[in-house]
């Protein structure tokens, strides 16, 4: 590895320097050692040549330095001079970023930017205009919601009836739940007049308030801020780009009133008087860049190019039949090429390549001694056990002095790929953490960790053998997490008025609003229903479980009569349905276990081995068997498509066979 002295003077000499044969998988650990010894007063920003590059490099991070802050600053995920706004994740990805590269002062903790070509060449918000918009609260602050309301429509959220996703904003009397970037979870303010009375965080799914928080910042959802000074200095600067506006312009229409329009950042330029640039925000940073950023940038240059030509020449001959497109000269909407380059030689910038690279007069070099690790393709290909390969080739690792140290991609893959090494007599693993403990570790004994590596790498101290060099292409898909059941309200400040709710004993019936009613000489808060007729219930609000959410205003639904038989016959023919499928589920399990079959039994080893190769999630029932009366519950909801409460009934009347099911 680089010594400390080695990396330090890199940047001590102000000139341009290669650090030079780096494998792929080693950029991690080499970033990691490059922020642990740098002396820039903020941090490191480096520039990767795409976003697969970024990920990888931001996963790997995790185990070479768990303790590094890493800010990732994502480019717009549309294509330039489209018609479309880039999505709303990433827009506040790029807002909380920016923020947090504009607030590092010196003497804090160094932070790691990651970014990519495509964002560096794009220009930005002013740095003032952004740090300027945010807006702190604490309990206790006046604050006149009608304003406050403005400025969030102003800057970017959205208004809907429940908070949901970044960027939203909901209100229902004195409370108002919004969800600004930079936060975990939505918050919950809730008002008494224009004082602020408390600050809550709440889950996004089953709306449950999760904690109290002292104050929060309210950050934009939008690198445009429609106010009244924007708004006049677009209208101003269209003219002049453009000439005057035509009664078809729908942009030019809609931000003149005030509204927001899809697409309307790629005229950003349009609204300010002056736009940043990466390299304005990231002053006192130090940079390092991949070493085909420039090629990178330059294939960005010309996609840019090619796009604007088309719609230059779209309005030539009149062939985009929509509405107008009059599109910002490049200049003004990105960096060129040109201007990369320059910027990225004045500031010195560290290039990490993995490739040879002899020094010369104006770039110092130094050598990262990393190499491709061993792949075992011609094991796999030839028919061979390739896990025999693995263990071999780390007894020969040992023997030459040098740790070793195994890659997989989850803890379930690790637990997998130890057995079967050991197996196949490998020594006992060592299970580490973090890269530190394994530098620090004297043991001889092969180590293993989470560490998502495409492809292995040697250096002279040690051997890293990723999954993907053992087993191939891996045959897995992310899956994206599982929400919890959200039908079951928590809360009544998770309703909207209008919103379609069924009550268990009553059923579906429309949800107007919080009333206070006296009853027994005290008041009462109780949610007000209405049913078929105008009948209305007033439900008090400790009985709220009663609920469950069926829709909104928009859906096509029949109201219950109050006091009918309707609720009362659906819910009876529906179970009679689900006891009829569950007798024929019964039947069939009853035949199937009376059944025999030759017992075919693998070969010790060799399921482990196929096993390997799958990152499942396993559902775990009783004695590893499907469970029946789930299939049913889950069969029901889509069959029915009724709510959760009157599911719920149905779990319970499936207890009495649930013993014989499982």
């Amino acid at each position: 590895m680089l010594s400390p002295l080695q990396l330090q003077s890199i940047f001590d000499d102000g000139i341009n320097a290669t650090i030079a044969n780096i494998a792929s998988g080693q950029e991690g650990l080499i970033l990691s050692q490059l922020c642990a010894n740098e002396k820039s007063d903020k941090g490191i920003v480096h520039i990767c040549a795409n976003t697969q590059e970024l990920v990888s490099i931001e996963e790997s991070l995790s185990f070479f330095a768990p303790w590094l802050e890493i800010v990732h600053l994502p480019a717009w995920d549309c294509l330039p001079y489209d018609r479309v706004s880039p999505s709303t994740q990433v827009i506040a990805s790029r807002i909380e970023a920016l923020n947090r590269i504009a607030s590092v002062e010196k003497g804090d903790q160094s932070i790691l930017v990651l970014t990519t070509a495509n964002a560096l060449l794009q220009r930005l918000v002013p740095s003032d205009v952004l740090v300027g918009q945010q807006f702190s609260m604490v309990p206790g602050n006046r604050v006149n919601m009608n304003k406050l309301v403005e400025r969030l429509v102003g800057e970017g959220f959205d208004r809907t009836s429940t908070v949901r996703e970044r960027g939203e904003f909901a209100i229902r009397g004195g409370i108002l739940d919004l969800f600004v970037p930079g936060e975990e979870e939505p918050i919950r303010l809730d008002f008494f007049g224009d004082t602020l009375e408390s600050i809550r965080s709440f889950d996004a799914v089953s709306q449950l308030t999760t904690g109290q928080l002292n104050s929060f910042s309210l950050q934009p959802m939008s690198e445009i801020s429609l106010d009244d000074e924007a708004i006049k200095r677009f209208r101003k600067s269209y003219i002049e780009q453009f000439g005057a506006a035509t009664r078809d312009d729908a942009l030019y229409q809609a931000i003149s009133e005030g509204r927001r329009f899809a697409g309307m950042e790629h005229w950003l330029p349009l609204f300010y008087e002056k736009l940043d640039t990466l390299f304005d925000y990231t002053d006192g940073y130090q940079f390092t860049y991949a070493h085909d950023v420039l090629e990178a940038v330059k294939s960005r240059e010309e996609q840019i190019k090619d796009h604007y030509e088309s719609r230059q020449q779209a309005i030539e001959t009149k062939i985009d039949g929509g509405t107008p497109y009059k599109p910002v000269a490049p200049q003004l909407v990105y960096l060129s090429a040109l201007e990369t380059e320059q910027r990225l030689a004045v500031l010195s910038g560290v290039a990490l390549s993995p490739y040879d690279q002899p020094p010369t007069s104006t770039t110092q070099v130094l050598d990262a001694k990393g190499k491709a690790g061993r792949s075992f393709a011609l094991e796999r290909t030839a028919g061979q056990n390739v896990f025999d390969a693995v263990a071999g080739h780390i007894k020969e690792v040992t023997a030459s002095g040098r740790k070793i140290l195994i890659a997989a991609w989850s803890e379930g893959s690790k637990d997998r790929f130890s057995q079967v090494l050991i197996e196949h007599g490998s020594a006992d693993l060592i299970n580490i953490e973090t890269f530190e403990a394994f530098n620090g570790s004297k043991s001889k004994l092969p180590h293993i960790a989470v560490l998502p590596l495409e492809e292995g790498f040697e250096t002279p101290e040690f051997v890293v053998i990723a999954e993907q060099d053992v087993l191939g292409d891996r045959l897995v898909r992310r899956t994206s997490k599982r929400k919890r059941d959200k039908d079951f309200i928590a809360e009544a400040s998770s309703l909207s008025e209008g919103d379609i709710v069924v009550h268990v004993d009553h059923g579906i019936a429309k949800f107007i609003g919080l009333r206070t009613i006296e009853a027994a000489g005290a008041p009462h808060d109780c949610l007000e229903l209405r049913y078929s007729g105008d009948d209305k219930l007033f439900l008090p609000v400790e009985n709220i479980e009663l609920l469950s959410r069926y829709g909104n205003a928009d859906s096509e639904v029949q109201l219950d009569k109050l006091g009918g038989v309707a609720w009362q016959s659906r819910k009876a023919k529906l179970k009679k349905r689900l006891l009829e499928m569950a007798d024929q589920l019964i039947k069939i399990a009853a035949e199937r276990a009376l059944k025999t079959a030759t017992k075919l039994v693998a070969p010790d080893g060799l399921y482990g081995e196929f096993a390997a190769r799958f990152l499942m999630m396993k559902q775990k029932t009783r004695h590893g068997q499907l469970n029946l009366s789930l299939m049913i519950y889950q069969l029901a909801r889509r069959w029915i498509g009724l709510s959760a409460v009157m599911l719920a009934l149905v779990k319970q009347k499936l207890r009495f066979v649930r013993p014989l099911l499982l």
